[in-house]
């Protein structure tokens, strides 16, 4: 009978790449996971800061002073929004524009092509974890085909067509099969999580972006110092 190690030690060349390509996929995956849950936590809490600070003080005469907070608190996607917004209000007084857009529709289209810049940075890494999910099966199955052969090579080694001639190389294919498969399924849940995560984000900084628009709309034109 084969144990853990024996059946380690009998892999050959082919099924240990094999298995050192599924472990290098897991471990990506695994580090792409935790990466971005650190970096959604951090920008959660820095975006929860910004919000309390700003409360309901946000005014044409404040623009200043919720540049400054957003800049303190720009490890946050909220913040990092309302400072690219309010800076593209500004610049609009301060850079001759011919296209006879109102700072209201200006601002607008800027936040817009700024949300898919955050989104598209949010959803960083999730390429990997995708990759992983749907090619380790594939992986995981070449190592099972890779093991049969083994297991074929050993009937033939031995002339002989008993379980002891071929355990080895089924149970390296049934290994590399499970392998596989416990590198995807965790890599696909963790898409499907940060997907969902990445979803809900998407559509705050899309509710902030138009409840900023609309505030600005009903700013009117600014006096010059802003």
């Amino acid at each position: 009978m084969f144990n853990w190690s024996e059946i380690w030690l009998h892999m050959g060349p082919p099924a240990l790449a094999v298995a050192g390509v599924l472990l290098a996929m897991g471990i990506a995956s695994l580090t792409v996971f935790v990466e971005r849950l650190l970096a959604f936590r951090r920008s959660h809490a820095a975006s929860a800061r910004f919000a309390g600070a700003l409360g309901n003080h946000l005014s044409r005469s404040t623009v200043e002073q919720v540049l400054t907070e957003a800049r303190k608190q720009s490890a946050g996607n909220l913040a990092r929004l309302v400072e690219s917004g309010l800076s593209a209000y500004r610049e609009v007084f301060t850079t001759p524009d011919e296209s006879g857009l109102t700072p209201a529709e200006w601002t607008r289209r800027h936040l817009e092509r700024r949300v898919d810049v955050l989104v598209a940075d949010l959803k960083s890494g999730l390429p990997i974890l995708a990759s992983v999910g749907s090619v380790a099966p594939f992986v995981g199955l070449l190592g099972t085909v890779l093991g049969i052969i083994s297991a074929f090579q050993g009937i033939a080694a031995t002339g002989s067509g008993g379980l002891s001639s071929v355990a080895a190389g089924i149970a390296e294919a049934l290994i590399e099969h499970a392998l596989g498969l416990a590198v995807a399924i965790p890599a696909v849940l963790a898409f499907n999580y940060l997907s969902t995560s990445i979803a809900r984000d998407e559509l705050t900084l899309t509710n902030a972006a138009g409840e900023l628009v609309d505030r600005i709309e009903r700013w009117g034109e600014p006096p010059s110092e802003v």
